[in-house]
């Protein structure tokens, strides 16, 4: 028997019309369908200004709409962030970028990110609501170089276009790591006129400098590593012939390799060869040099060294530090000094903190501590920064970190002891500073090249009076004679104990704070 559906549709004239215009349509339909998704580009944007590059995953390029680039320690200052950008007029500001790696997926570097974040809003508040009415405004936009800055070149060649309007564009700060990257990145952006203040970047060779000027508007707020090795050498009057130099063979990390060449300087005279390691190509990788200090520690076991020099990043610094710990000869005081690498430790669960109690003493070089300028103490310098200018900045923090300006995140006494608000804030400052100077009166905004220009007067009566102690330019922009607290490792937590301040010149500055001629 037939199948009488079958009939109705196939053996009808008019039904076989139809189902096959159906057919044919749903045919069409779906190849047109298959070939725009094969052909159509994949929609890779995060947010306004902001996507994935091809081949990487992660959101890089420029917001400051209160986008936090997926790290949720980011969450609350980008939206205080965007909150003040919101009340500025089209115009009569200018942008400052923050130049940083905002999706690195290591713990203490998250933890950096959140607290330049934190500084540069604290001074971009104050710069639009507690300066008398000054002018431009500033206006703060987040600029993401990826994990360890290897995506750093979309991000420069955007932030090269906001030079006009709407963004005006006229200074990038964060600049955050010693690393290739950045130092490619901030080669770029002085190229092209862009004034770059660094925060916490302290490799020598990534400064201007009496053989020549490579990064054009470049200044810093923190000192050299060559300058940190010296107020080190100063404070502890270390004798060369008890002391041992270890140090990372990895080249190309722009930190480690001038903080060897400044620790090497203080050593000579030593009877020991340096104890040698090789880090990882990411300098965050745990690699296979915990196995390799545990020998390091045998070996100076050996010898009679009283003081290691340590050049290396934080993560082996941490795993040399444990190793220490477990060492033979727990009879024997050992102290370690480093580099600002240091201030990482104060918040590493992985740091075994019984070590601290094993007669090992590490000492670093911060860039700056919420201990330095306490009013009242007996050894306060008189110069080189003041308790007035440092509270200054505890008040607009307690501003800041409240509605309606923030809440933007911790920011008691224990978040301040790695420096880094401390540190993002003077260098917003210095940025601020710069911009407002150049702009000429009766405009509302300086020229691109002027505000660069600036940084060879910024001494004197014009220094800038920073929450970790003056900013005093030389001729090149680097620091001249700033405050290094001495800070140390606490054994029974994540405090990091303020010792005392040093100096590179060993003596504080002047009162007028004028870089003397042998400067450079």
């Amino acid at each position: 028997m037939r199948n009488p559906l079958r009939y109705r549709l196939w053996y009808t004239t008019r039904q076989k019309v139809v189902t096959s215009v159906l057919a044919g349509t749903l045919l069409i339909t779906s190849g047109w369908y298959g070939i725009g998704r094969l052909t159509a580009p994949e929609d890779r944007s995060c947010a306004k200004g902001v996507e994935r590059p091809q081949g990487s995953d992660e959101c890089v390029g420029v917001s400051g709409d209160g986008y936090d680039f997926g790290r949720s320690k980011l969450t609350e200052a980008a939206a205080a962030i965007a909150r003040e950008n919101a009340t500025l007029k089209s115009g009569r500001y200018a942008t400052i970028a923050l130049l940083l790696p905002l999706t690195s997926t290591d713990a203490a570097m998250q933890t950096k990110m959140q607290r330049e974040l934190q500084g540069a809003f604290a001074a971009q508040y104050r710069a639009n609501r507690l300066s008398n009415e000054q002018v431009p405004k500033i206006r703060l936009v987040l600029a993401n170089t990826g994990k360890n800055n290897l995506l750093w070149r979309p991000t420069v060649d955007r932030l090269k276009t906001m030079t006009g309007a709407p963004d005006n564009l006229r200074a990038v700060s964060g600049v955050a790591t010693s690393s290739t990257q950045i130092k490619s990145a901030v080669k770029e952006l002085t190229a092209a006129r862009i004034a770059v203040v660094g925060t916490t970047i302290t490799a020598d060779d990534i400064a201007n400098g009496p053989k020549g000027d490579p990064f054009p508007g470049l200044a810093r707020v923190s000192p050299t590593n060559r300058d940190e090795a010296r107020a080190l050498a100063h404070f502890g009057q270390v004798e060369a012939a008890k002391a041992l130099l270890v140090q990372d063979t990895r080249t190309g990390d722009h930190y480690t390799d001038t903080l060897r060449e400044a620790f090497t300087e203080l050593v000579k005279g030593t009877r020991y060869q340096p104890e040698l390691f090789t880090s990882r190509g990411d300098p965050n990788d745990e690699g296979t040099t915990a196995n390799t200090f545990q020998q390091i520690t045998h070996l100076i076991c050996d010898t009679d060294a009283e003081t290691v020099f340590f050049a290396g990043r934080h993560v082996q610094l941490r795993q040399f530090i444990n190793a220490l710990g477990a060492r033979g000869c727990q009879s024997r005081a050992i102290t370690v000094l480093t580099g600002d690498e240091g201030s990482y430790l104060g918040s590493d669960k992985k740091l075994d903190r019984s070590a601290l109690r094993r007669k090992v003493t590490v000492r670093y070089a911060s860039l700056a501590h919420p201990d330095t300028w306490v009013a009242g103490r007996k050894d306060q310098s008189a110069t080189g920064g003041s308790p007035a200018d440092y509270q200054a900045f505890l008040n607009l923090l307690a501003t800041v970190s409240k509605e309606p300006a923030g809440p933007i995140g911790p920011t008691d006494h224990q978040a301040l002891t790695d420096g880094q608000v401390i540190v993002a804030h003077d260098a917003m400052t210095l940025a601020v500073h710069a911009v407002r100077q150049a702009t000429p009166e009766g405009a509302r905004l300086p020229l691109l090249a002027d505000v660069g220009e600036q940084w060879p007067r910024v001494k004197s009566s014009l220094k800038v009076a920073g929450a970790g102690g003056w900013i005093c330019l030389d001729n090149h922009g680097n620091p001249y004679n700033k405050a290094v607290p001495v800070v140390e490792l606490a054994p029974a937590d994540a405090r990091q104990r303020f010792v005392a301040i040093a100096w590179p010149e060993r003596e504080p500055p002047d009162p007028k704070c004028l870089p003397p001629s042998s400067a450079p």
